[in-house]
């Protein structure tokens, strides 16, 4: 008797344990997008200025907000509760581990305002009360003015179709630091292109064949070692942050597909030649952030 009760208590015992090291090894619980509340790990827009009135919360990107019945909405108590996003949010809380970006426009383009890990406040005058979707950052990724620059001081001042007006579009990327700074390639490739400016637009075109991509770099000083036919590398000097061609001190880097020497027009001319780069860029190693 004494020996079936001892095996019973030990295997109580045995159990309970099991049950500890099972609930200690459960993974913690993961954040519910679209329930209401700003959870660890989510994006959130809220409808008022200072993260007040309803809200949505988000786990990962959402090309187009939409709109009509099917648009996504502001669904927490508050002040909004009911109305679409798209176009009617005030301010944001990036509660995910990297930059989170706001687009003017669907299909992430036009303006944008981002916010870094951990960051929360109204979105920018260009943004509040006129946003169509927003990007999650990748983990692992820099950020694309980090690659530019080397330095995350920099920062983008208008992106790809930046310009509002039906009379012209922006078909790249601007980037600023300071004139003179150090300018570096994005990714690998031959120089196919090569133009000082004098006083007028300079031009670098970097050809990646792997990708069949051009990655074309505008008013810059192009470091006089740069040759048409010279193989670059990942993250090599190539020039220096100025003003040729443009009215302030900036690079504009463009994604052309194919073999390219010019960038695309964009004065004076409404359509589109080069594709939405966000994607690329991100599945590139670069985050888009930040403004």
């Amino acid at each position: 008797m004494k020996r079936r009760l001892l095996s019973a208590a030990i295997g109580a015992l045995l159990l309970t344990a099991s049950a500890v090291l099972a609930v200690a090894a459960a993974p913690a619980a993961q954040a519910a997008a679209r329930n209401g509340v700003c959870e660890s790990g989510e994006f959130c827009l809220y409808y008022n200025s200072d993260n007040q009135g309803s809200l949505v919360d988000f786990t990962g990107s959402v090309a187009t907000y939409g709109t009509g019945t099917d648009c996504i909405k502001f669904i927490s108590s508050g002040n909004g509760r009911g109305q679409c996003v798209k176009n009617n949010a005030a301010s944001a809380w990036n509660r995910t581990s990297v930059p989170v970006t706001v687009f003017y426009k669907s299909d992430w383009s036009g303006a944008i305002d981002s916010f870094i890990a951990g960051a929360k406040g109204n979105l920018s005058s260009s943004l509040k009360n006129e946003n169509a979707g927003h990007v999650v950052g990748k983990p692992g990724n820099d950020r694309i003015e980090y690659g530019v620059y080397h330095t995350n001081d920099a920062r983008i001042t208008a992106y790809f179709d930046g310009y509002l007006s039906t009379s012209g579009r922006h078909e790249g990327i601007d980037i600023a630091l300071s004139p003179g700074a150090n300018v570096y390639a994005l990714l690998d490739g031959t120089v196919i292109y090569k133009n000082e400016g004098g006083g007028g637009l300079s031009t670098i075109s970097i050809y990646n064949a792997s990708l069949d991509r051009s990655i074309i770099y505008l008013h810059s000083n192009p470091l006089d070692g740069l040759a048409v036919g010279q193989h670059v590398d990942r993250g090599q000097h190539i020039a220096d942050e100025a003003s040729r061609g443009a009215s302030a001190s900036h690079t504009h880097v463009e994604m052309r597909p194919g073999r390219h020497e010019l960038a695309a027009k964009s004065v004076d001319d409404p359509v589109l030649d080069n594709p939405i780069p966000t994607t690329f860029w991100m599945n590139h190693g670069y985050n888009i952030c930040c403004q």
